[in-house]
């Protein structure tokens, strides 16, 4: 089990930049481990944006947020981080991270943390 806990929300202005924090209790052992930032925009579906392999340092992107966002993680592969420039209206929602033990395996969540863009 993985517990993992979400910094950084707020509001922010149209074209502004924000930074978001997951910190895991612990890293990741699994050859094919998945962590990153999913969003849930009032009245739909939760979304993955931006993920990162720990293991391989492979990143994915959804794409309307290409070029504007940027996943990191830190070597001990305990911490990532979301950097999101050029924010959108759309932007606006309740951001998660998330982690599984495979390739798109979510299984852990974190209590999520709001961004809103106005």
């Amino acid at each position: 089990h993985v517990q993992l806990v979400e910094s950084g929300g707020g509001s922010v202005q149209i074209g502004g930049s924000l930074t978001l924090a997951c910190a895991a209790s612990r890293g990741f052992d699994d050859a094919d481990a998945e962590w990153g930032w999913f969003r849930q925009a009032p009245g739909k579906e939760r979304e993955g944006i931006a993920t990162v392999e720990p293991n391989s340092g492979r990143t994915y992107y959804a794409d309307s947020v290409k070029g504007r966002f940027t996943i990191s993680q830190d070597n001990a592969e305990t911490m990532i981080w979301l950097r999101m420039t050029g924010l959108k209206p759309e932007d606006t929602g309740m951001y998660y991270c998330g982690a599984g033990p495979g390739h798109r395996d979510f299984r852990f969540w974190g209590q999520g943390t709001q961004v809103t863009v106005s």
